[in-house]
């Protein structure tokens, strides 16, 4: 029998991947320039542990390394709990990286202009905390929060986060004003777009439903001249107003694509049938298949 994953045992190889290392030290220093030199000189906030770390750093100066340690270390155990030993041991490394990185680093504001700061302080922010993301861990260890209380409150993830985000920015507005309060949320918005395009690239995989009655055509098409790999359900068309007892078996094609590729892909599937049925559906992830080998290909 093949043995199991277990989120009990340490992925030392994945820890320790040169490749995952660098990401990892790249994703803190980015959001160390984002902090330093965009955020804290200006008093704008990100959500999360971050948010807060700054909101108390402003509001009773308390030093901004041992917050960011001290606030994370218990959504790490939540993380060892409910997620598993090389998430926390990867999350740690990143919390403990990104405070020594806000203790030794000190830089004058890139810029005080307040939508810059937004946008671009967002921007590094988000490719930071997405490339650390990419390693299997997080900084901000608020992310935690929605994997622990999904279930036992019945709140979807987002929905969990931005109740969490709005109380941090609802503090900031009477701290330091709603003008920055506001700034800071589309700082956070911006970080969320950024993190979102790291972690999945503009490479992002769709799947592709269509239903045809030229299906081999499609099929030949997909698989021979696009070397594509397609999975095939058996189903039915028909059931149209005003003839819904007339219906026909048919296949229903489904191939993986990236973005890029489904505008040519539509226009293809047209030509070979104009009357075809195609939707598309966003995938998060997708791996194994004929993917990887696709990609070395080029």
């Amino acid at each position: 029998m093949q043995k199991k994953p277990s989120t009990d045992s340490i992925q030392w190889g994945h820890i320790f991947d040169i490749k995952n290392l660098i990401q990892l030290v790249l994703g803190v220093a980015l959001a160390v320039l984002a902090m330093r030199g965009f955020m804290i000189p200006n008093r704008f906030l990100d959500g999360g542990i971050t948010g807060i770390s700054i909101l108390f750093h402003e509001m009773y100066h308390w030093n901004i390394s041992i917050l960011t340690i001290v606030l994370n270390i218990p959504f790490v155990y939540m993380g060892y709990r409910k997620i598993g030993k090389t998430f926390a041991i990867q999350t740690s490394l990143a919390v403990i990286l990104l405070s020594i990185g806000l203790s030794v680093i000190h830089i004058q504001a890139i810029t005080t202009d307040k939508l810059l700061i937004a946008i671009f302080g967002g921007l590094t922010m988000g490719a930071g905390v997405g490339l650390v993301l990419r390693c299997g861990g997080v900084i901000d260890g608020a992310e935690v929060i929605a994997v622990f209380t999904k279930r036992k409150t019945g709140f979807s993830s987002n929905e969990i986060i931005l109740l969490f985000n709005a109380i941090i920015f609802t503090v900031a507005a009477t701290q330091f004003g709603l003008e920055t309060a506001m700034y800071s949320l589309i700082t956070f918005f911006t970080a969320q777009r950024a993190t979102d395009y790291v972690v999945d690239g503009i490479e992002q995989y769709t799947a592709v439903n269509i239903v045809s009655a030229e299906s081999e055509a499609i099929k030949e098409y997909l698989v021979n001249d696009l070397g594509k790999g397609i999975t095939i359900y058996k189903g039915e068309r028909g059931y149209l107003p005003g003839s819904y007892s007339i219906k026909t078996n048919t296949d229903i094609i489904v191939t993986i694509v990236t973005r890029l590729e489904i505008h040519q892909l539509q226009t293809a599937i047209r030509e070979i049938d104009p009357k075809a049925f195609i939707y598309v559906q966003t995938i998060k992830e997708a791996a194994g298949g004929i993917l990887k080998t696709k990609a070395h290909s080029h």
